[in-house]
């Protein structure tokens, strides 16, 4: 039995930007996001949510000379869409005149990569998630633990026009399954990973690496606050990556003077190199970005220095340079984000990295971390779900969680090992899907203990 009709975006937005045309708009974009999302949850060993939304989404940039309003909405009739052009009308006819726009972008070649929607994502249903879910659950179970988390799958068709020839669409898939597992003697384990393909993701193997994890962490000691040598897991070093894409190669915090970015200064390893790529299969690839522009792939840190930062239309008209595809949706006060970040692997099994260690720690991941000093990207927070000391080589005990003020960019410049195994990862919500591999650091500050 075949599904619903999916309407066609690309032809709603060259519709609803006529009219805003017509309504008297000097330019006018349009963006629409169609497509499904699904999640189940499962807590204490049981399902307990299962949710999915069909979607339509049309998103309306009405410019009348330097004014601009951005308006909404989910009908996608001629009536709402003549509504939604003048509502974005108005709004802008009520805002203050925009010093820095000079014009939406222009019409640029656009290939389509490889890779980023696969038919068993858009397909996925409830039973498929809930089979992922168990899976999970009976590794947990295997060592008497509770095993929490989700299983995610969604599929869009994301589709840009713009009065001045902009006019794309390409259809995109996504799927995460992630768990945090509670054990006996106040262990917990932490696993994830995030495809374009459902099918490529083993949820039994993240709910044996969580199980371990977790049954490996019973009755942890309590080591002091120091400084330690440390091998970040690709969960800990996606954090890492993260705050350096949010506040360190965005462009606009650069041109604000808010950033650490000078181009050609070196600030981390030669061991550590870090790109934005949307066409990098290891992650969720995606053709262009929310104005409708190619995703460039954008070097950021080459061999330790600094190679470039990435720019939106607004950011590269105060730069005299070109957009490199990096737009966020509009209104976007954040500038532009690098949504498909990869780091470099190294030529080191990460079990090597571990054994180079004569004493420290294996950290699993970061949780709640904010960043304290921006320019610096001093961050702090607590590791979570797996910290381990490591003796001539080889984890020796649990460890309790410690909280951690550290300077990431010293911890970068530390690096002495990147392992070749690389894992995509849920960017915490902010970037997209992160590709990291893990990382052996000579000193990591932890600051302070905990109770657990």
């Amino acid at each position: 039995m075949s599904g619903p009709v999916r309407p066609d975006g690309r032809e709603i937005a060259r519709r609803v930007v006529a009219m805003a045309l017509e309504a008297g708009a000097s330019q006018a974009e349009a963006m629409v996001t169609d497509g499904s999302s699904a999640l189940t949850r499962f807590a204490n060993n049981e399902l307990h949510q299962n949710v999915a939304e069909d979607d339509t989404n049309v998103s309306l940039r009405f410019v009348d000379g330097q004014r601009i309003g951005v308006a909404s909405a989910n009908d996608h009739d001629d009536t709402s869409l003549r509504r939604l052009a003048e509502t974005a009308g108005q709004i802008a006819r009520l805002q203050p005149e925009q010093a820095w726009f000079e014009s939406l972008p222009g019409p640029t070649t656009v290939p389509l990569v490889g890779g980023a929607w696969a038919p068993a994502t858009s397909a996925a249903d409830a039973d498929l998630r809930a089979d992922a879910a168990a899976a999970v659950i009976a590794a947990a179970e295997g060592v008497g633990a509770q095993a929490f988390g989700l299983v995610e799958t969604g599929a869009d068709t994301i589709s840009v026009v713009n009065s001045l020839g902009v006019d794309v669409s390409e259809s995109r898939s996504r799927s995460h399954v992630l768990t945090v597992m509670m054990g006996s003697g106040g262990g917990s384990g932490y696993a994830e990973q995030v495809a374009v393909d459902v099918e490529t993701i083993d949820a039994s193997a993240i709910g044996r690496e969580a199980a371990e994890r977790t049954a490996a962490m019973a009755d942890p000691i309590e080591l002091p606050a120091g400084d330690y040598p440390v091998v970040l897991d690709s969960y800990a070093a996606m954090d890492v990556a993260m705050w350096l894409g949010l506040v360190g190669f965005n462009a606009q915090e650069v041109q604000e003077q808010s950033s650490f970015y000078q181009p050609g200064m070196t600030v981390a390893s030669p061991l550590v190199s870090l790109a934005d790529d949307g066409s990098d299969r290891a992650g969720t690839p995606a053709s262009f970005d929310y104005e409708g522009v190619a995703k460039q792939c954008v070097p950021l840190l080459e061999a330790g220095v600094c190679a470039g930062v990435v720019h939106d239309s607004k950011t590269a008209a105060a730069a005299g340079v070109g957009s490199t595809g990096h737009a966020l949706p509009a209104p976007n006060p954040w500038g532009p984000f690098p949504l498909n970040l990869s780091m470099a692997a190294g030529d080191t099994p990460r079990e090597e990295l571990i054994g180079g260690l004569e004493r420290g720690l294996l950290v699993t991941r970061f949780h709640y971390t904010n960043v304290v000093q921006p320019k610096s990207v001093v961050v702090t927070g607590m590791t979570k779900d797996g910290l381990f000391l490591v003796e001539d080589g080889r984890v020796t005990a649990p460890v309790r969680n410690l909280r951690f003020t550290q300077n990431y960019l010293h911890a970068l410049a530390a690096v002495d090992g990147v392992s070749r195994e690389r894992r995509a990862v849920d960017g915490d919500g902010y970037l997209g899907t992160i590709v990291v591999p893990a990382l052996r650091i000579g000193a990591f500050s932890f600051t302070g203990t905990t109770e657990h």
